[in-house]
């Protein structure tokens, strides 16, 4: 079984049919589960615990493929977050709209530049100290003085008015409530930061404390007593998650019993635990969509020609048919039904045309020589597509989409490594193309997240190299307005899809959809669509 990241595999890249690309995946044995785990104790040392056998009556197990990488909040907060560890100043529901969480309330000045936001009474971290609208002020500014979502906004000043949070704007920014949902603002106890404000530990104030801790493979957690008592006798009082890279090996735990949640299954794997008597399945489609994410500014692909050219040759259906076994899933824009506001109807839907693909490469100066490559002025067509294991669709998708692009005569050469290499590709401006799964519901108003990705900047996961002044105006506007929230900014968001579907900085392939596999031994489980949670608090033994 994976315990340690495993490396980039060599892959044989087959010739796939476009229409239905199949590649098959042979599932490796269970072996003997060597994972161990570092208990903390009194004295304040790690100790080791035993090894990973069946699911214990006790302990739930939740296995996914993303390890932690670090414990500072814009690194792997997002997993303290989905264990109910750690709490945001607000949360949203399934429809995204705005809850209390820390935040009991709040409200915008007329102007919009300035939001008030009241804090709790009482309430304590797990380490027993106090939340007070210090504790909250000093990492909310600390996640602003670093690289992340508070940036989106152009935030003058934070304060504190006794048990308010005074945030103060240059310009007003609509969604900035969202921002507070981010799982890189979570609220941490002051005990958690050394003198030079690094993140030693993690104390939260959730329904779960942190149990036990080793970096980067597991973690585990228990009911806080503050909430132990007011849930009902079945409910999950332990719990752990343990990082597991292959898809294959969490199906083989979860139909060994050794596992009671799996997420990120491949369709092989969903196939398997069908009618699995230890497991159901639970799916959701998600604001997600996986995309060819494209460096405008690389010669090779600055004609937008090329870039249609190559959605052009997507087959998208194909693709969610064969590899997926959901043909639903076909990207016919960027933004998914999921996420209502934004996906448009009467949008042209992005299509297969290989003829066509090859008249706009001709058009563009690319002929294509007797070999089947095109070259112009002595130079081939020949670009690498970056990818990654974390998301087991995603090398398969990536052989398809080779394929797809040597029928037109473009050569790519598929490089699988890990997903940190696509922001440091972006950042070193020597990414071509690079395949992942993006997340428009990261922040649930997406205006926040595009301005991530489509603003005059690009961003790792969104545009780059593309030089657009109308989506970012757009963009700002839907962000400054506070119909952005509503139903207003309808012609915005169209013009928005609209462009993006004309310009391609980035080529929607497929939608997406969650599933998770789920013991019979517990009820009660949903899946979030934000993915913001585990929902572990919710579940019962049956």
């Amino acid at each position: 079984m994976d315990q340690h990241p495993i490396a980039p595999r060599r892959r044989q890249l087959l010739a796939l049919p476009a229409a239905a690309a199949v590649v098959a995946v042979a599932a490796t044995p269970l072996t003997a589960a060597p994972w161990r785990s570092a208990q903390a104790h009194d004295d304040g040392h790690a100790h080791a615990a035993g090894p990973l056998g069946l699911a214990g009556s006790d302990v739930l197990t939740v296995v996914g493929p993303w390890e932690l990488t670090g414990l500072d909040p814009s690194r792997s907060g997002y997993m303290f977050a989905r264990m109910e560890v750690v709490q945001t100043l607000l949360e949203v529901d399934d429809d995204g709209q705005l809850q209390p969480a820390l935040a009991t309330a709040w409200q915008v000045s007329a102007d919009g530049l300035q939001w008030r936001f009241a804090l709790p009474q009482e309430g304590r971290y797990h380490d027993g100290s106090a939340i007070t609208p210090a504790s909250i002020l000093a990492c909310l500014q600390r996640a602003q003085a670093r690289p992340g979502v508070l940036q989106l906004a152009d935030i003058a000043a934070m304060t504190v008015q006794g048990r308010e949070l005074l945030i103060t704007l240059r310009r007003p920014f609509s969604p900035l409530p969202y921002l507070l949902t981010h799982y890189s603002t979570q609220i941490l106890a002051p005990a958690c930061f050394d003198a030079r404000g690094n993140v030693v530990a993690i104390i939260g104030s959730g329904p779960f404390r942190i149990k036990s801790l080793s970096l980067p493979q597991q973690f585990e957690v228990e009911r806080h007593p503050a909430t132990a008592d007011s849930v009902a006798g079945r409910a999950v009082q332990r719990a752990r998650y343990i990082s597991v890279a292959r898809a294959e090996t969490r199906t083989l735990l979860v139909q060994g019993g050794q596992a009671d949640l799996a997420f990120s299954l491949d369709p092989p794997s969903i196939r398997a635990l069908q009618d699995s008597p230890r497991a159901q399945l639970v799916s959701a489609m998600l604001p997600r969509t996986t995309i060819i994410k494209l460096n405008a500014g690389d010669p090779l692909l600055a004609d937008v020609r090329v870039r249609q050219a190559i959605a052009l040759c997507v087959e998208r259906q194909g693709i969610a048919r064969a590899l997926l076994r959901d043909p639903g899933l076909g990207a016919t824009q960027l933004f998914p039904p999921s996420l209502s506001r934004w996906h448009d109807p009467s949008l042209a839907p992005l299509r297969t045309d290989l003829r066509q693909a090859r008249g706009l490469l001709e058009a563009a100066g690319w002929r294509q020589s007797a070999d089947g490559k095109r070259y112009r002025d002595g130079q081939v067509l020949a670009l690498s597509l970056t990818t990654f294991v974390d998301r087991p669709e995603l090398p398969l998708i990536a052989t398809a989409l080779q394929e797809e692009m040597r029928q037109v005569g473009i050569t790519v050469r598929v490089v699988i490594g890990n997903s940190s290499d696509i922001p440091a590709g972006h950042r070193s401006g020597l990414l071509q193309m690079a395949l992942a799964a993006r997340n428009y519901g990261n922040l649930p108003d997406p205006v926040a997240g595009l301005l991530q990705d489509f603003g005059p900047a690009g961003g790792d996961w969104g545009a780059m190299g593309w030089r657009n002044g109308e989506v970012p105006g757009l963009l700002a506007q839907l962000a400054a307005s506070p119909s952005s929230a509503a139903d207003g900014g309808r012609g915005q968001r169209a013009r928005i899809a609209a462009i993006l579907q004309e310009q391609l900085p980035v080529i929607p392939v497929v939608w997406y959809r969650q599933t998770c596999a789920v013991s019979r031994r517990v009820r009660g489980a949903s899946i979030d669509p934000f993915e913001r949670s585990y929902r572990i608090s919710r579940l019962q033994w049956t």
